[in-house]
């Protein structure tokens, strides 16, 4: 009776323990299942468009009342292509990059935020932006929304 009783408590144990292992492996294991599923996701997307384009950054357009923005409101769209033109000569920030709507100046990245998309720029790489969203407020900072894109 005893030897049986002793049977089914290393069973007990041993399935418990592999049960424990077997968590243990999936916690491990789950961000690389992750991040292979995304680079699957990835490659997939990129035979069928193309090119990735990651979101880095969603910001505010800085200076939207001081360049052509109010002139152009009429005429802008959510999703329409930015140009990024980077100014290391900018004598306000050394970071400075210049936001473009077909050909026209619409304001800048804000200070804050816009040291690594310079940076990318800097180093050659693709990087896009588009309008995310428009709308009508009193404060410029709330008129438009852009987000960065790095593009694989």
């Amino acid at each position: 009776m005893l030897s049986t009783q002793r049977r089914k408590d290393a069973k007990n144990f041993k399935s418990r323990r592999i049960a424990c292992l077997d968590r243990a492996f999936l916690c491990v294991f789950a961000p690389l299942r992750r991040a292979i599923l995304v680079f699957g996701l990835a490659f997939s997307l990129t035979a069928l468009a193309g090119e990735v384009r990651i979101l880095v950054q969603s910001s505010p357009l800085a200076g939207f009342q001081y360049h052509a923005g109010e002139t152009l409101w009429q005429e802008m769209r959510e999703g329409d292509r930015l140009i990024l033109v980077r100014e290391a000569d900018n004598p306000h920030d050394a970071n400075a990059v210049r936001i473009e709507w077909r050909g026209q100046k619409l304001g800048y990245l804000p200070r804050a935020e816009n040291r690594s998309v310079a940076a990318a720029i800097d180093r050659g790489e693709p990087v896009d932006a588009r309008i995310a969203r428009l709308r009508q407020h009193k404060n410029p900072w709330q008129r438009v929304l852009i987000e960065v894109f790095v593009v694989l």
